[in-house]
Parts: structure tokens; sequence; C-alpha cells
């Protein structure tokens, strides 16, 4: 699989799997397919894994080193995130988490940008995770913690970084204005964004992707589906679209491209992983995968021959911007 990279960041395959289903998003899932999750991407060339302790309250990271840990640790490139910290509470362990994951609520996350609690939680990922290292440390979601994520939080990931710790550091939003503001006053390397550069969605055109590509910072495209209305070849009429049921007129638009695609012969999916990585300022696209297939699934979609014509009459008919 090819590679990308910009800057002094590691290079990234062009493909990346990312954990969250890992970590019982939604339902449970087993060890057994997750880790034939990665045996599926390793066989198919995608060296990149990304996770955070958010996922599962720490069961992503678990399964995930347990699936790497036999593989040699120089051949592949590893994410997690901090400032979601874990806090023990056994107490509560004969409930569920209420934040998405299927799993007890033995730990609740709090916001924590400050070095002390960025020290502990690398730590404890790496203790999670079983491995020596982690490779790119982001700070996660901190819409509503500016001050103390791009003062104290990213100042500790630069002190990491000088200090060989992790070799690339950056944030993961689903917002691409405020990792913006983070390339333009920080010393980034990699950016994490999640459904702002997408088939359905091109608002990181106007901001962040020109900003990151003058910079030289990679952008890693993540929630590439935006939600799940972009992964079927024939959109649902309860399809999801940023994590809450689609508008009508976004079901509409998503079929509109799907009957595009259709014409060219190949699917509303295989546009949807490959749009993101049209652009020159991204890095990597990840997809989330559970089991196996899964993870077969998005390398087919990425391997996929589209058209140039399907990208020209996208954009004559305006649903794909024009790289510029």
């Amino acid at each position: 699989m090819r590679t990308r990279t910009l800057g002094e960041a590691p290079a990234l395959t062009e493909i990346g799997i990312g954990t969250s289903p890992f970590g019982n998003l939604y339902r449970e899932t087993s060890d057994e397919d997750t880790a034939a999750a990665v045996d599926a991407a390793w066989v198919g060339g995608i060296r990149y894994f990304d996770t955070a302790p958010h996922y599962g309250l720490g069961l992503a990271e678990k399964r995930l080193g347990a699936a790497l840990r036999s593989r040699p640790r120089d051949e592949y490139v590893l994410s997690t995130k901090v400032g979601r910290a874990l806090v023990p509470t056994p107490e509560n362990a004969h409930n569920l988490d209420d934040d998405g994951f299927v799993v007890p609520a033995a730990h609740r996350r709090e916001w924590d940008f400050s070095r002390d609690g960025i020290l502990r939680s690398v730590e404890q990922s790496l203790e999670r995770l079983g491995l020596d290292r982690i490779d790119v440390l982001y700070l996660h979601d901190p819409d509503n913690h500016w001050e103390a994520a791009s003062t104290t939080g990213m100042d500790t990931l630069v002190e990491l970084r000088d200090q060989g710790v992790v070799r690339a550091i950056g944030a993961g939003m689903n917002q691409s204005a405020m990792l913006a503001a983070f390339i333009e006053r920080c010393d980034v390397d990699l950016m994490m964004l999640a459904g702002r550069y997408t088939l359905l969605d091109q608002s990181a055109q106007d901001d962040l992707l020109p900003l990151a590509l003058e910079r030289g910072v990679g952008i890693v495209a993540a929630g590439v589906y935006n939600s799940g209305l972009l992964s079927k070849p024939v959109v649902a009429d309860d399809a999801y679209f940023d994590y809450r049921a689609a508008p009508r007129e976004v079901v509409d638009r998503a079929r509109a491209i799907a009957a595009m695609c259709d014409r060219h012969g190949v699917t509303l999916p295989d546009v949807a992983v490959q749009f993101a990585l049209r652009h020159p300022a991204v890095v990597s696209a990840v997809l989330g995968a559970r089991n196996a297939a899964q993870a077969e699934g998005g390398l087919e979609r990425y391997a996929a021959p589209v058209p140039g014509a399907l990208w020209a009459e996208l954009e004559d008919a305006g649903y794909v911007r024009p790289l510029t």
C-alpha cells in the first residue's frame, strides 16, 4: 500500500484502521473478531492504527495492543489520544457506560489537558496497549477546552515529542476551525479530522486543508462515511449523518451521488473512501473495522478503480468542490 507524509511526521499508509468498534461501539464484539480485523488489515498492507482511551473505556487500546504485539514494532504507526482521562469508578461497574460503548462503567471520563493528566494518560495507554511506545499523540476533542488544550496541553505534547517519547503530535476533532487554529498557533505535525472532508461535507476546504498544506501538516481523514450515510451502496431511509438521523435533503443528496457512482460502475462507499485522498493535504483515510470482513471491505473500496469522468461529473453537478 502507498504511504504519504507531510513535514516531519512519520509516513502513514493511505488507509488506516480506526478502533472505536474494538471498544464495543453501539454493540458488543469479540476479541477474536478484533484480532481478525487487524490480521486482515495487515495482510492488505495497512500499517497505521488509531485508538483512544475513550473507546470502550480502554478496551479498544487493550484489544489493539494484543493484536499488534507480535508484529515488528518498526513496521507500523500507532496513534492514541489524551485529554479524556479515565478515572476508576468500581462502584459503577454493574452499570453500562453511557457514552455509546457496551462496556461496564468501571471508569468515567474526565476532561484533563494538564501536564500531569496527559503524562498519566500516556502511561496508562502504554500499560493497556502493552507496547513500548506510541508514535502519534492527539489531543482528543478539545472543543470546549481551547485555553487549556492550546497551552498546557499542546506544550506537554511538544515536550514529549522533544524527548522522543512520541514522534508526532496534533489534535483529533469533528470540526476544522479549531484544528486550523492549532496549526496557526502551535508546532504540530498531524491533525485528525472527522467528518468535515467527505462527499457530503467539504467545509474543511475553506480553512483547514489549505493551511495544512501550506504549513506542511498532514491531515488524517476520519469519519469518511459521515456516521454511516455513505457506507452502503443503497442509502437507507433511516441512515445516520453526523451521529443523528439524517435530514431528508442530505439523504436525497447522497442518493443522487450514489446514482452517479452506479452509472460509472462503482459504489457510493468506494467513492467515499477515495474522495478524501484526492486532496494533497490528506495523508491517510482512517476506516473503522469491527471484524475481518469490514477491514477487507475497506481495502476493496480503496482499490476500486474510480474513473476520472465520475469526479468531473460530480464537480459539474456541484457535489464535489474543485481542488483549489
